[in-house]
């Protein structure tokens, strides 16, 4: 009788907890690579668990927008969103007066999508489409979660540190330097939460996708990928390096859009973008990439050798972000300014070399990838 009466407690309070998660509403947002969609994937899983309603305040045109049509279970909004640009140029000037405009009306168009869905919280990833969600956010008191990848906090983020009620960070420093200027009780370093399918690639998908069957395990992997834009420095001097590459099966995720002259052959196939980069962690032997901090973190949760090639333009993120890791020999850096198809094949060669060195260096400084505690603090907070 007992065990009966124990079994239906624990039944009413299933059915009390499911209706208490279908009450609860987040607002995710963050926007413009994929460095900025693809860690709230990552807690896509957990937040299910403790919200009946998951939505995505993003831009009309933006990458968050094409990668999240594989969610339906994520109601997506669209508001007007402006990029600030740090080149000098006519064109640059004339798009940046238009910004503050663009911003204000993202904030009016946030603040009606909010009023209506009535959020629990709103987590931000960053990137110019957030502040808008955030400083709409923080008018109306909804509870404001930030996360920051980089090392130091990009525009976005700044801007939104004080509506904040709490920030985490995927670099211990960036929360040491955040603890100078708030309570550290609002701080936590938590690494970048990393999706569970990552762990789970097939390298015989890719071995499959190579124009024939000429690619053998006598021939090292190597995956070439420039960031969800694609990266057309890197890509010109891979194209003017395969002849010095003949011992390498290499593939080469040019980005959308900018696909080379250079056909696929033998051990070379190029690809515009790979919807499961999984298979292809799994297949590389070694990585190059740009030093933006999802593929950084994705990489090191793999101990996968990589040599980054960090973006020379901008506000200097990929810059700080690689030289965080090459100081603790995670990674080996080629500066763009020194990117030539000779200096390219060379650095191939030495970060082969250093296989053992950098696998070992990242098995001693492992990087925090909890998605799960960190939805436990979102739920936590509200």
């Amino acid at each position: 009788m007992l065990e009966i009466e124990n079994g239906l407690l624990n039944k009413k309070e299933k059915i009390l907890t499911d209706n208490h998660a279908q009450s609860k509403i987040i607002v995710l947002t963050g926007g413009g690579t994929a460095g900025h969609v693809i860690p709230n994937l990552a807690l896509l899983p957990y937040l299910e668990q403790t919200f009946g309603e998951i939505h995505y305040i993003g831009s009309e045109n933006g990458i968050e927008r094409e990668i999240l049509k594989k969610y339906p279970q994520i109601k997506y909004h669209v508001i007007p969103t402006a990029k600030l640009r740090r080149s000098i140029s006519p064109k640059s000037l004339a798009s940046n007066i238009k910004t503050p405009f663009i911003v204000l009306s993202g904030i009016r168009s946030a603040k009606k999508i909010l009023r209506k869905i009535k959020p629990s919280i709103i987590f931000s990833k960053g990137g110019f489409v957030a502040y808008p969600v955030v400083k709409a956010g923080s008018s109306l008191n909804i509870p404001i979660i930030l996360h920051e990848s980089d090392l130091s906090l990009g525009l976005a983020n700044k801007l939104s540190l004080k509506h904040a009620d709490f920030v985490f960070t995927s670099f211990e420093k960036t929360a040491q330097n955040l603890c100078k200027k708030l309570n550290p009780d609002r701080v936590k370093f938590t690494g970048t939460p990393i999706r569970n399918e990552i762990f789970k690639g097939r390298a015989e998908q890719i071995t499959k996708i190579f124009s024939n069957s000429k690619t053998t395990s006598t021939k090292k992997n190597l995956l070439v990928i420039g960031g969800s834009l694609g990266a057309g420095r890197i890509n010109a001097a891979l194209q003017n390096s395969l002849q010095f590459l003949d011992d390498w099966n290499v593939l080469h995720i040019t980005g959308r859009g900018k696909l080379l002259k250079k056909t696929s052959s033998a051990n070379y196939c190029q690809i515009e973008y790979l919807d499961n980069p999984a298979d292809a962690y799994a297949w590389a032997d070694l990585v190059i990439s740009r030093a933006g901090s999802g593929a950084i973190f994705e990489l090191l949760a793999l101990n996968k050798p990589t040599l980054l090639i960090p973006l020379s333009t901008g506000r200097g993120d990929q810059q700080e972000n690689a030289k965080e890791v090459s100081s603790k020999k995670l990674m080996n850096v080629l500066q763009e300014e020194n990117l030539t198809p000779e200096t390219l094949f060379t650095a191939i060669k030495n970060t082969y070399k250093d296989f053992d060195i950098l696998q070992s260096s990242m098995k001693k400084h492992r990087y925090p990838t909890n998605a799960k505690e960190i939805a436990e603090k979102i739920t936590a907070i509200i």
